[in-house]
């Protein structure tokens, strides 16, 4: 009886011996140069419970959780409704994995994402879109301004605490000439916002983009002025002393003083 590809495959990549899950991966390119990419779906559900590795539990497979991320960006552009659909599945390690492979698809998956930020009332999904959106290096995720925007200024720590962060990844991929003024004083006006934010961990996300604003040329000489006052205070090196009392956001702002 001729052996069943598909199946042959799908043992492996349910497997959690890393020689056979290097072997499911392998099989699964040869098939998709057999197949095409169009006719690979199945090979695409396959490869994505790879998605569910624990890293933490298994750091010895994270090279091959890469492998299976770059895999599935070669599939071509029609994965990206399929993983923007994975979003809703729950599991933080899934989550974190199709926003590491929508950000490698690149600026085709924007319009994508955004439109589903708009679709979802849910802030923990809302945040998982941001979060992939914050992994696309290329100058139109501009488009997204407005969305981290919206979200940096949103009622729920986690949906702020993604979008505070995912300002800086923005500002990673916009030129500094080419970027309007308007979103440019948005952006450091929700983060200076954020540093009075209850939440250690959204005022650690602003310090690190405003920071990024700084670092990659988003900012005028007052703001740089004004950034490093701020820093300064948060590490209590003014004459009031009144440092933040988080490690994590005095850690950010060491991190940061050294772009200005």
């Amino acid at each position: 009886m001729k052996e069943d590809p598909h199946h042959t495959i799908q043992a492996l990549l349910a497997s959690t011996k890393p020689e056979e899950l290097r072997e499911g991966l392998e099989r699964v390119k040869k098939e998709i140069s057999r197949i095409g990419s169009d006719q690979s779906k199945p090979l695409f559900e396959m490869v994505s419970t790879i998605f569910y590795i624990d890293p933490l539990d298994r750091p010895d497979l994270v090279p091959l959780l890469d492998d299976a991320i770059s895999l599935i960006v070669g599939f071509g552009k029609w994965v990206i409704p399929a993983l923007i659909q994975q979003l809703e599945g729950g599991d933080l390690k899934a989550q974190i994995a199709v926003g590491h492979a929508l950000g490698r698809i690149g600026a085709d998956a924007i319009a994508p994402l955004m439109a589903e930020y708009e679709a979802s009332s849910d802030p923990s999904r809302r945040a998982f879109v941001l979060y992939a959106l914050g992994k696309i290096k290329s100058p139109k995720i501009l488009q997204a301004a407005p969305i981290a925007l919206e979200a940096a200024r949103s009622s729920d720590r986690e949906l702020r605490d993604t979008a505070a962060r995912a300002i800086g990844k923005f500002a990673e991929s916009l030129p500094s000439a080419g970027l309007p003024e308007a979103v440019r004083h948005g952006f450091v006006q929700v983060l200076k916002s954020n540093l009075a934010d209850q939440s250690p961990s959204v005022r650690a996300k602003a310090v690190r983009s405003l920071g990024k604003l700084a670092r990659y040329g988003h900012l005028i000489a007052e703001e740089r002025t004004y950034l490093k006052s701020t820093l300064e205070a948060i590490l209590g090196r003014d004459e009031r002393f009144e440092w933040d009392r988080a490690y994590l956001v005095r850690r950010e702002a060491e991190e940061a003083i050294n772009y200005l």
